[in-house]
């Protein structure tokens, strides 16, 4: 039977390098000139740290411009409220990976209200699909592309 899987994944390597490219940019940047400002990867957390808010909120474009031109999905950077230590203002952008549980039920639920002859089982923090027919899993991949629930979705381990 043919199957695929629904994931929400950022290539790490791929993020690494839009932030290093980004850090770049704002280093050269004539605005950023004799600032402090600075971009680090942690784990799965992004810290950007400046001396006030507006910065911040410049760095984050730059980081975005980067991720679109790596081809990486810029739904996928949850970022925080910038925070003012001191002299510093801090922001902390998570990267999402995975699905959640109450996000995986509601993929379940809008293809179960469609009627479509698939099976959709939650495996953790991802989703499989099984159907009868090859055109009944594009009609789910087309489903879902369509909506918006906050991460961004791919179609990977399609097995005929």
């Amino acid at each position: 039977m043919p199957t695929f899987d629904i994931v929400s994944e950022v290539d790490i390597h791929e993020m690494r390098n839009a932030v290093d490219q980004a850090a770049k940019e704002i280093g050269n940047r004539f605005d950023f000139k004799g600032v402090d400002a600075s971009f680090q990867l942690k784990d799965s957390e992004i810290i950007l740290t400046a001396e006030v808010d507006f910065q911040i909120q410049q760095m984050l474009d730059v980081l975005q411009n980067k991720m679109v031109k790596r081809g990486i999905d810029i739904a996928c950077l949850q970022s925080a409220d910038v925070k003012t230590i001191g002299q510093k203002a801090v922001m902390n952008a998570i990267i999402q990976q995975g699905i959640e549980s109450e996000t995986a039920r509601k993929i379940v639920k809008k293809v179960k209200d469609q009627k479509m002859k698939v099976q959709v089982a939650v495996q953790g923090e991802k989703l499989r699909v099984t159907g009868k027919k090859r055109d009944d899993l594009q009609g789910v991949m087309a489903l879902l592309k369509d909506e918006k629930y906050g991460l961004p979705l791919q179609f990977n381990n399609f097995r005929d």
